[in-house]
This record gives structure tokens, C-alpha cells and sequence, in this order.
């Protein structure tokens, strides 16, 4: 897709990967339509936006809604006469373990990032079909491939986005939409908001597992998506690649290692948390970053071609131990 003058939706447009993809595809010339919860914070991005050149339309619906996220998708046919790209990138968290969760907590971060993501797709479908052509591209999480502890409702929604995406591709293929495409993204460790923003019932304080990239860099590869479209990608450096392919190969050890890392990075033994529904049922402050120094960590990349080296011969040693 060319980029320049296309008509794009990002949902989840006042913070984090949204919000950075906002910004990315304004620079690129794209005429965007911005949802989110808080009006105010689309106003702000919008503002931020229009110094590229479009001022974007800005639409304050919570994606839970399906007539209102159906609105949206005609809303961007009426000003621009078709919808090029819609993007899925809303999203909410909730910590704890699974018991200790309450039910509607689980509920709400089910419905924002799974029937969000389906209602944009049932917004947008129908009128990317009717006009030939179209890309959604669907914002996952490396989680979605390997389960976390204590965040069990974040990661069953970023296994069914998948999921979405897969059958959607199949349906697509045999009913002959040749120019329809459903693109799966999956983020590393980001450094966003969405971790200081999160419910949290585990008493403990939540950050980013590192290494964290930066939302910049998934930004880019959801625009690299939309120039040419790909199934799913993998967005967060080489240690995110290496981390899924060490799960294809080696599922037990992934899932182990990433359990100690929720339990000894994600969640703090030394700063406690009271519960709260962080940004669940009321919209918080937007910004991009989260302040987990993920540029630092994007100056530092260059270095990550011999961590993995380092992380691959690592799980190599650990492998033929166990088996001698």
C-alpha cells in the first residue's frame, strides 16, 4: 500500500504503540481517523499530527462498542470516499493471579483487546471488500505465542488475536479477496504506559521485563506491514525472534524461563502495589513511553546479534546438560 494520502484508523491512538504509529503514519502523508477513549488526548495527538501535514479526524468511542467502532468506519468513508488500513492497537492489562483477579477485571481486558479487535474488523471488512482492497493489521504481543503468569487475561486476548487473524486470512482466501489482508503484529517488551497504567491485584508493582524496545520501532514495522503485507512479524528486536523460535523449539524451556522472569523482573518482590483497576474502566493520561528506557535500549541495539549468539549457545549448553 502507498502510504502517502491512504486513509487509515488507529485505535488506541493516545498512547503508546498507538500513538506512535499515529505519528509515523502522519510523517509518511497518511490521512488518519484517531479512536480512542479520551477526547481530550485525541486532540492533543491530532494537534501533534497536523505539523506533518493532515489534521486527522479524531473519534472518542470506546472499541467495546460495536455500533460506535462501526461508525467510525463509515465516518472515515464519508470525508475520505474509501478506508485503506485500519489499525487494531488498543489494549489494557490487568496483573495478578488468575484467582486472585476479579471477574469483571477479566472480562473488561477480554472485551477492550479481543472484541475491540473484533469489532474493528467487522467495521472494516465489509467496506475493504466492497472497495477491492484493504489491510488490517492486528497489534498482538510475543505473548501470544508463549503464556505469562500473573497476566492470564492479557494473554488469552493475545492468543485469540492471533487466532482472529488466522481464520480471517482462510476466509478471505476462499471466498476470492484477493486484495483484503489481515496482518498479525507481535511487540517484545515495549516500553508504553501499559504497565505503570494496568489493574494490579498481584501486591506488587509492575514494570517491563528488558530488554524493552521502544514504540517507535513497532510503529515502523506496522508501517512496513502496510507497504507490504506480511501474515505476522515479530516486532522488538533480534532477543524477541530468538525468544519464539527457542518456544518452537524448546516450549517447556521458554515457558519456564519466562515464568521466572514474570516472577523475579515484571512483578517487584521489594515494592508493593495496591489493588487497583488502573485504566480498565477510565481512560488515563496518553503519552508514548512508559520511561523503561527503551531508547537507551534502541542506542544499545547493535549488541544484539551477539546477545543472541550468547542466549542461543546459553540454551544449547542447558539443553545437552539435561540430557546427559
Amino acid at each position: 500500500m502507498r502510504i502517502e494520502s491512504s486513509v487509515v484508523v488507529i485505535t488506541g491512538a493516545t498512547s503508546g504503540i498507538g500513538r506512535a504509529t499515529a505519528s509515523a503514519l502522519a510523517r509518511a502523508g497518511a490521512r488518519l481517523v484517531l479512536v480512542a477513549r479520551d477526547g481530550d488526548g485525541l486532540v492533543e495527538v491530532a494537534a501533534q499530527c497536523a505539523q506533518h501535514g493532515h489534521r486527522p479526524e479524531v473519534v472518542a468511542v470506546d472499541v467495546v462498542d460495536a455500533d460506535a467502532v462501526d461508525g467510525v468506519a463509515e465516518r472515515a468513508v464519508q470525508l475520505h470516499g474509501r478506508l485503506d488500513a485500519w489499525v487494531n492497537a488498543a489494549s489494557v492489562m490487568v496483573f495478578g493471579a488468575f484467582q486472585d483477579i476479579p471477574l469483571a477485571d477479566i472480562r473488561r481486558v477480554l472485551d477492550v483487546n479481543l472484541m475491540g479487535y473484533v469489532h474493528g474488523c467487522r467495521a472494516a471488512l465489509p467496506r475493504m471488500i466492497g472497495q477491492g482492497g484493504g489491510i488490517i493489521v492486528n497489534v498482538s504481543s510475543i505473548l501470544g505465542v508463549v503464556a505469562a503468569p500473573y497476566s492470564s487475561a492479557y494473554t488469552m486476548a493475545k492468543f485469540a488475536v492471533r487466532g482472529l487473524g488466522l481464520g480471517l486470512r482462510q476466509e478471505l482466501r476462499l471466498s476470492g479477496a484477493r486484495g483484503v489482508h489481515v496482518c498479525t503484529v507481535l511487540p517484545a517488551a515495549i516500553d508504553t504506559p501499559i504497565f505503570a497504567n494496568a489493574a494490579n491485584h498481584s501486591g506488587r508493582s509492575a514494570r517491563a521485563i528488558p530488554p524493552v524496545y521502544t514504540p517507535e520501532r513497532v510503529a515502523a514495522t506496522i508501517t512496513g506491514v502496510l507497504r507490504r503485507p506480511r501474515r505476522e512479524v515479530i516486532a522488538g528486536g533480534v532477543l524477541g525472534r530468538l525468544f519464539v523460535w527457542q518456544h518452537r523449539v524448546w516450549p517447556a524451556s521458554a515457558e519456564r524461563l519466562l515464568a521466572e522472569d514474570m516472577d523475579r523482573l515484571c512483578l517487584s518482590r521489594t515494592e508493593p502495589a495496591d489493588p487497583t483497576s488502573g485504566n480498565l474502566y477510565r481512560p488515563a493520561p496518553g503519552r508514548v513511553h512508559g520511561g523503561w528506557r527503551g531508547a537507551a535500549r534502541e542506542r544499545l541495539r547493535g549488541t544484539g546479534a551477539l546477545l543472541a549468539v550468547a542466549a542461543a549457545a546459553a540454551l544449547v549448553r542447558r539443553r545437552v546438560g539435561a540430557r546427559s
